[in-house]
């Protein structure tokens, strides 16, 4: 099938509300995939309501939309998790039924979720051959099975894990992330979706993705890609359609599309293309770090302040998470000083942090933060079952107070806090865990990486409701892969490369070109 040429993309459309629908298919070869009216419920709510989507052979096509839009359902639709309560599949012009995930793969549909599904205890090429190991008179041919992964490895271009023997609990999230990329392009796809596939991964690894998929489409696949990032849509996909509360706003050409108007149609307002950092008048030190050392963390110190926010700028890779977890007593400190309010602490454990006043929201939220198969109630409650168990009898009432001032101070939109919080989107369920910590306000809030896989319209609440305490006189530490949004939040930066901060400069004073010049070494070279 012949790409979308820029000469064949139809101009935006006049009424800036609404995306003009090209996805109605010229004379030609019936496309590689179209899904026709898609609708699907959930008890009383709807997540899809007459969705039509049309993918083409050797085309890379961005779904986008807020948290909560309808994507992932639809991709579960597409991939056999869920069955649509109308509406139909058609692959290559014939009706397909895809009723399991079985019959998704023997369409040669394959899905990265955001959400990863490895066996950790396994090594690299172990999760890469999994279900179909290579096998030789009835037993594994662990030979043949590490020769394919280092093979494919190599020929995908992911340096990051060819180690193939190491087992996945060793590596990094960044890494991971390689190996469920690696596992699905080691088989045959015709179909590919990769939801928010760099949300982990540095720019060097991006781009090697990106030269993989580039090369997956020259051999005629179509990809379904979901990312908050506009950036990469930009400069990789050939059309965009967007969702809105469970709805198709439409599909155009991506080469024809103003950026700040696709956000408005993704979120239905406009959106600052910069957060601003919240004004600022720095009071005490809070949090005095000196010589803080161990294993992935070398000789750090620096000075966090009331009312401020300081940025901790890195590649993946750097140690920043392993920084977070060190401040936060999770990871032990071999030497070095933490003073909260000139009071000298070794955290041993981060419930000693907690009552210093220290709490960290961490990068992985649903393996470190919540506790997914409980209620929205349950998790922001839980921090503080002292507050409303006395004895052995709850305090329901206390309890419900609790919630019910986290779900309204960081405006968490929820049917019922009794709900599973894995129901709730990303960015909801980020500022319910935020505001969990509200409770009893902490000194220090350790923000790692809050806005990954949060789609534009929450992340500018999330940095609102930041803002808000930050003049309030909070101290946040903010951890992100992200530069532009250090860049934009923070008042300080430090500039972290290989377990060290390199530099301590004003937000303000410096520019992203710069930072990268640290980040990379760059700088040091010239």
């Amino acid at each position: 099938m012949e790409r979308l040429e820029p000469s064949r993309r139809s101009a935006v459309p006049a009424n800036p509300d609404i995306m003009a629908d090209s996805q109605t298919s010229t004379a030609g070869p019936a496309p590689l995939l179209r899904l026709e009216g898609i609708s699907k419920r959930f008890g009383g709510v709807t997540a899809l309501a007459d969705v039509s989507f049309e993918l083409q052979a050797g085309e890379i096509h961005a779904l986008l939309g807020e948290n909560g839009a309808g994507k992932s359902t639809l991709i579960k639709v597409l991939g056999g998790i869920h069955r649509p309560d109308a509406g139909r599949i058609v692959l290559d012009g014939r009706p397909a039924a895809i009723q399991t995930v079985a019959d998704a793969e023997r369409c040669g549909i394959r899905i990265i979720h955001q959400e990863l599904a490895l066996a950790p205890n396994l090594s690299v090429a172990e999760n890469i051959a999994l279900g179909r190991e290579p096998v030789c008179w009835g037993f594994l041919d662990r030979r043949r099975l590490v020769a394919e992964a280092r093979a494919l490895v190599a020929r995908l271009g992911l340096n990051e894990i060819r180690d193939v023997d190491r087992r996945v609990a060793e590596l990094t999230v960044a890494q991971q992330q390689l190996v469920e990329i690696a596992r699905a392009l080691s088989r045959a796809a015709r179909i590919l979706v990769l939801d928010e596939p760099t949300s982990s991964l540095s720019e060097a690894e991006t781009q090697a993705l990106f030269t993989t998929l580039r090369r997956l489409r020259t051999q005629g696949v179509g990809m379904i890609y979901i990312s908050h990032r506009l950036e990469e849509i930009v400069q990789l996909t050939d059309r965009i359609t967007v969702l809105r509360d469970g709805r198709s706003i439409g599909t155009q050409a991506t080469a024809s599309l103003d950026k700040s108007q696709l956000v408005k149609w993704m979120v239905g307002r406009d959106i600052a293309e910069h957060f601003q950092r919240p004004p600022t008048h720095p009071g005490a030190v809070v949090m005095a770090v000196s010589g803080l050392r161990n294993a992935a963390v070398h000789d750090v110190s620096f000075c966090l302040h009331q009312g401020e926010i300081l940025g901790v700028a890195g590649l993946v890779g750097a140690g920043r998470s392993e920084l977070a977890r060190a401040l936060f007593g999770i990871d032990p400190v071999d030497a070095g000083e933490i003073r909260i309010k000139g009071r000298p602490l070794r955290f041993q454990e981060p419930r000693e942090a907690l009552a210093a006043g220290v709490v960290l929201v961490p990068e992985d939220r649903k393996k470190e933060g919540l506790v997914c198969t409980h209620s929205v109630a349950f998790n922001i409650a839980l921090p503080w079952v002292r507050d409303w168990i006395s004895g052995c009898r709850p305090d329901r009432r206390r309890r419900r107070a609790i919630v019910e001032r986290a779900v309204a101070d960081f405006h968490v939109k929820l049917a019922d806090p009794e709900q599973p919080i894995d129901g709730l989107s990303g960015g909801n369920q980020q500022k319910a865990l935020v505001g969990r910590w509200m409770e009893h306000r902490p000194e220090v809030l350790i923000l790692d990486e809050p806005t990954r896989g949060v789609d534009v319209g929450a992340r500018e609440e999330i940095f609102a409701l930041i803002s808000g305490l930050v003049e309030q006189g909070m101290a946040v530490l903010l951890i992100s892969s992200d530069l532009e949004e250090v860049l934009h939040v923070s008042h300080r930066i430090l500039v972290y490369r290989d377990g060290r901060i390199v530099k301590d400069v004003g937000a303000a004073e410096t520019s992203a070109e710069q930072v990268m010049e640290q980040l990379t070494g760059a700088a040091a070279l010239g």
